[in-house]
């Protein structure tokens, strides 16, 4: 092991971090923003990948000042990004053709149930996703017809298709790199997984044309070079792995079998299952590539609710419930149970195992005893339930039953909602000290690439566990409280579609 300083960015979906990691993984400085998310019509999340950049440049500035370095100073860069947001840019300008689409955006929705019908089963067993609104050739399909210029720019050659790790590499270097992380590629809806390639039938039948899309490379190794103009000197890009992919990396998941869950503005459960991929069309569950190093692939199974740290969000900001995230588990704290409140977070549709894009957030149970500690609690055991929702699948598609859990993510220093984790999964869950994981597992791979580190093994051996939360609720009362929340999704699903979309 050798001293090194390694500069991350973490470009999340509501925010970026630059951190700065030593040899040791300890944080030497870091410097977080939010950035604007903008929805110019109920159904749609965008940002301006403009922003995202002139984020990213200022928290690069202020970590490696905090930290009293300089540019020089770096031995490699890693990224971490939100996943399968579609950014297009101009390749000769060097600036955004139209507003990056966030995989939260449903405008797709009645596209996606339309190409399910005849193309369903077949895409879903190629790129390992069900075909829904979180697809990014979806996206890139949408704004092909209705964003202005965008057709042009790809007809005359020069529009150019990344999810946020492709558009930070392509600035950082200069534009010299166009390039996409073989874990982010395997999420966009466009990759097909037993061909290890661009799944150009599918693209073909959207209109897309494939020479928009980027290099497919490995999460760790030789992706770039920083311009000296752009970053102050010439450093490796070493690693570029999507959130939930370095998360599971970070937190020693190297073996199949061996699962994290992942708190952020969704929650995210995910499974390493070895090198041959597994696809269940059944089950909902996504299959995808977990990293890919030394040229070799790790695949991984995945289950996700796409709005859980979201809810909290909106009960702090939309219903004015609290004043901060934090704060949820103080107001759920002040009553001993739900008091019958279910809340079913689907506030852009539901995921896995549903892909109910028209499903959305619903409260069931509420009485003129319910307070605003019952709600509070109903949205964090929400989370949770939601993630029982696909677990089961999980466990039985991979042959590997799920007894211990290792979490990250904001919402896991919630004791409340990891002790209900416990109780309602009935598996052991393990915090650990660092629960910056996404950013951890992007520093890792870094330092592998560039030989701070030989091994994962040696990688791996900096963390610790910080707090362990054991299944201490009796049976009876766990299925009770599932059935409960079953009954209250299947109201809630089909919401939009139900209503004729009139009210959206």
């Amino acid at each position: 092991m050798s001293s090194a300083r390694l500069l991350v960015i973490d470009a999340g979906t509501t925010g970026i971090r630059a951190l700065v990691y030593d040899e040791t993984t300890r944080i030497l400085a870091q410097a977080y923003t939010e950035f604007p998310n903008y929805h110019p019509a109920p159904d749609r999340v965008e940002q301006d990948a403009a922003e995202i950049w002139q984020t990213t440049e200022a928290m690069i500035g202020q970590a490696l000042t905090s930290a009293g370095l300089d540019p020089g100073d770096v031995t490699a860069i890693g990224i971490t990004n939100q996943r399968a947001t579609t950014v297009l840019w101009d390749a000769r300008t060097g600036e955004p053709a139209t507003r990056a689409i966030v995989w939260q955006d449903t405008r797709t929705a009645d596209r996606a149930a339309e190409l399910n019908e005849q193309w369903g089963e077949e895409v879903y067993a190629h790129t390992g996703w069900s075909i829904a609104p979180v697809y990014s050739s979806l996206s890139i399909e949408w704004a092909l017809a209705n964003a202005p210029g965008v057709r042009a720019l790809a007809e005359e050659g020069q529009l150019r298709f990344g999810t946020v790790d492709s558009w930070l590499i392509y600035k950082l270097t200069g534009g010299r790199t166009h390039a996409i992380s073989a874990s982010n590629a395997s999420v966009t809806g466009s990759y097909d997984l037993l061909a290890g390639e661009w799944y150009t039938e599918w693209l073909a039948s959207l209109g897309i044309p494939v020479g928009i899309y980027p290099k497919v490379c490995d999460d760790s190794g030789n992706i770039g070079l920083t311009d000296a103009a752009v970053f102050g000197a010439e450093v490796p890009i070493a690693s570029a792995i999507a959130d939930q992919h370095s998360a599971l990396f970070a937190q020693g998941c190297i073996e199949p079998g061996m699962a994290k869950c992942t708190h952020g503005t969704g929650t995210f459960l995910d499974m390493t299952i070895g090198t041959t991929p597994v696809i269940d069309t059944a089950s909902g569950l996504t299959s995808q590539i977990a990293w890919r190093m030394n040229g070799e692939t790790v695949y991984a199974l995945e289950g996700y609710a796409g709005c859980t740290g979201a809810a909290v969000q909106w009960l702090r900001d939309g219903a004015g419930i609290i004043a901060s995230s934090a704060e949820s588990e103080t107001v759920a704290r002040s009553v001993p149970d739900n008091g019958g409140v279910y809340f079913v977070p689907a506030l852009t549709g539901l995921s896995a195992p549903y892909w109910d894009s028209y499903a959305r957030g619903t409260i069931f149970g509420i009485s003129p005893g319910t307070t605003r500690g019952h709600l509070a609690r109903a949205t964090l055991e929400g989370i949770v339930f939601s993630v029982r929702d696909f677990m089961g699948a999980m466990s039985s598609v991979s042959g590997h039953p799920i007894t211990r859990m290792a979490v990250d993510g904001g919402a896991s220093k919630n004791d409340l909602l990891m002790q209900f984790q416990a109780d309602q999964l009935d598996t052991l869950v393990e915090r650990p000290r660092n629960t910056e994981a996404t950013s951890l597992g992007a520093a890792l791979l870094a330092g592998l690439a560039t030989g701070v580190w030989s091994t994962p093994v040696e990688a791996l051996a900096t963390q610790e566990i910080e707090a362990t939360f054991r299944p201490q609720m009796d049976p009876e009362q766990r299925d009770a409280q599932y059935t409960s929340w079953k009954r209250a999704v299947e109201r809630a699903r089909g919401w939009l579609r139900d209503s004729g979309r009139g009210d959206q």
